[in-house]
């Protein structure tokens, strides 16, 4: 009897365990091999550390938006907690950069954090004389807005903004809102 509770306890603890694993590869699309799957968590994590690293903040602690706009775009970056005041203030030191880099055609801490210069960018620092790019604080972080003044400096902007979205899989919209 006592071999008995044990055969089934561990029984149930292998169908649990199955079952856990079962459902986390559900969530894998159909057509993303294992290996697939664990290169992209790896990419994801190299990528983390890397952000970590250029951008002189704790990628967990903070959420990141690339927006589209007719005239440009937008980055922006905020603490996840309001009371985070650390957080708040690397961000905003990093987007004042980010600005102040980007004007100069200066594209160094985007290639630290995907190790690759993203899409766009080279075009961007073609562009550099087309595109402004001003900081705004926000109540928790801040943002850099991007205004072209022609067409293939908007395009390049628009290009650098889907890379961020795709590649930081912010789910932003990568359409221009009306």
């Amino acid at each position: 009897m006592h071999h008995s509770i044990r055969a089934i306890t561990l029984a149930t603890a292998i169908t649990a365990n199955a079952m856990r694993a079962s459902a986390q590869h559900l969530q894998m699309p159909r057509d993303v091999t294992h290996a697939a799957h664990q290169a992209q968590m790896q990419h994801e994590t190299e990528l983390k550390k890397r952000g970590d690293k250029a951008m002189g903040f704790d990628q967990d602690k903070v959420t990141h938006h690339f927006l589209l706009r007719r005239e440009g775009g937008t980055i922006q970056v905020e603490a996840k907690e309001a009371a985070d005041a650390q957080t708040r203030e690397l961000i905003r030191a990093h987007l004042q950069q980010i600005a102040a880099d980007f004007s100069n055609g200066d594209f160094h801490l985007p290639t630290a954090t995907h190790a690759e210069m993203p899409a766009g960018a080279v075009a961007m620092k073609e562009q550099k004389a087309s595109i402004a790019y001003v900081f705004e604080q926000t109540a928790d972080g801040g943002r850099v807005v991007m205004t072209a003044s022609n067409a293939a400096a908007l395009t390049a902007v628009h290009d650098f903004l889907r890379y961020q979205i795709r590649e930081h899989k912010t789910g932003d919209p990568m359409t221009i809102p009306e």
